[in-house]
């Protein structure tokens, strides 16, 4: 497979390995079973925990492996499995091999780890330049960075993708708004890689910064690291005058570019020559078919450092197998709908925070930044929605306020089916972030309210 950059100009659209991204139904499944073969092969021979796991499954060779559909009789693997084997239990090469090591941020319980052979991140560049080009990206352009950089996965991958293309890159970092934005003038950027909150906070500093939007050459957005509704979305690019692209990955899978956007935003192109997607029940495991939502499960097909057969994502979505408009014939995963574990279920009702930054962001009034609050109260759990004015001379009219909370709180019971109740604060008084934004505030385990 060439892992050199080949441009294709078709009419408008600009193509990043052509030959592989436009691949029939046919020939993806047939590259997807050879590489699965030799996936099942090399993990059982080379990783412990998995030639335990699949000689108790019985699945002692990739010969055991027939057809795609037999991916199911291999047991899944958790974010637990990769903790209890922290930091280096699941490597399938020796030390020696690693040239580098990325982790999630573990919050909870220890990091996941991420370890790279060069031939792994020869694979994530070229993952990540196919994305960026899918979005729109060019050599022409020049990135700003504002992701932080370390251990997250999210800046170096994008940084090495975008120079695979031949795109200047500013590893800018995040924080520090004034200076980025002084940057964006300056350098004369052309493309934003942050998280979509940041990308908000960044836009309401641009509105503030007392420069003229000519002053920015800002026109392209690959976002990704947390989900971003079309409503949001539109938020960002009004204030930014950019175009936004989605990107999907994670340090399980080896980080950005296991899936992305291409300009016609009909779903995120899966990179099905490296990772082979599946939709799952959570609950009773069995597959969903094309276009049903459920959990997403990924295997990993070319990694060599640390692969990953059948990784519950917790992440809430589906696929389609129709070919794009765009041309490519890739799998299509639809915006991440939610996750299995940030899921809040209150009265019964399982809420999931997109759904509420989708009723939000837009309404007259208010701000794109919001908070959910949960209590516990005579045992039953409650949701408060905390909401930014966007206007503080709302503040004198209690009249208004009390329309618009009304507004904000039938909206809400309409697109939940459950009463929340809602918060108006003050303008910039709820929490700004560079990073991940933490949007649930859970107090469920703390004393009661009398």
């Amino acid at each position: 497979m060439p892992g050199d950059v080949l441009f294709y100009l078709g009419g408008a659209k600009l193509f990043y390995q052509k030959e592989i991204e436009t691949m029939s139904r046919k020939d993806i499944e047939d590259l997807q079973l050879r590489k699965l073969r030799w996936m099942v092969d090399y993990c059982y021979n080379n990783v412990p925990f998995y030639h335990e796991r699949l000689g108790q499954a019985g699945i002692t060779s990739g010969g055991k492996i027939k057809t795609l559909s037999d991916i199911q009789y291999i047991p899944c693997t958790t974010k637990d499995d990769i903790r209890d084997n922290y930091p280096f239990g699941l490597l399938a090469v020796p030390m020696k091999k690693i040239v580098r090591i990325h982790a999630s941020s573990g919050t909870t319980g220890k990091p996941t780890v991420g370890a790279y052979t060069q031939e792994d991140l020869d694979v994530w560049s070229d993952l990540v330049a196919r994305v960026a080009v899918a979005g729109g990206a060019t050599e022409d352009d020049i990135f700003q960075i504002s992701f932080g950089y370390g251990l997250f996965t999210g800046a170096l991958g994008l940084h090495y993708g975008l120079e695979k293309i031949g795109a200047t890159v500013i590893p800018a970092s995040s924080g520090n708004t004034n200076k980025q934005l002084m940057m964006f003038r300056d350098f004369g950027v052309t493309g934003l890689v942050a998280t979509p909150s940041y990308a908000l906070y960044l836009g309401e500093m641009v509105r503030e910064s007392g420069f003229p939007m000519s002053a920015y050459k800002l026109r392209l957005g690959l976002l990704g690291s947390e989900g971003c509704t079309n409503s949001m979305r539109t938020q960002i690019e009004r204030s930014l005058n950019i175009f936004v692209t989605d990107n999907y990955g994670m340090t399980e899978l080896t980080g950005p570019g296991v899936a992305g956007e291409c300009e016609l935003r009909q779903g995120l192109h899966f990179a099905e020559d490296h990772f082979l997607p599946e939709i799952i029940d959570k609950d009773t495991m069995e597959q969903k078919g094309p276009g049903e939502p459920g959990e997403l499960v990924v295997t990993t097909l070319s990694r060599y450092g640390m692969p990953v057969l059948r990784y519950r994502t917790k992440d809430i979505t589906s696929i389609t197998y129709e070919p794009c408009a765009c041309g490519r014939t890739h799998a299509r995963m639809q915006k991440v709908m939610g996750r299995t574990d940030d899921m809040l279920i209150i009265k019964g009702v399982n809420v999931f925070p997109s759904q509420i930054e989708s009723a939000l962001v837009g309404m007259e009034g208010v701000g794109p930044h919001y908070q959910l609050v949960v209590r516990r109260r005579n045992f039953l759990d409650n949701l408060e929605v905390k909401v930014e004015l966007l206007n503080a001379d709302l503040l004198e009219s209690y009249g208004a306020l009390e329309t618009l909370q009304r507004k904000i709180h039938d909206r809400l019971k309409s697109v939940l089916g459950l009463d929340t109740r809602v918060t108006l604060a003050e303008p910039k008084s709820l929490e700004r972030f560079q990073g991940k934004a933490k949007r649930v505030l859970d107090l469920r385990n703390e004393p009661e309210e009398k």
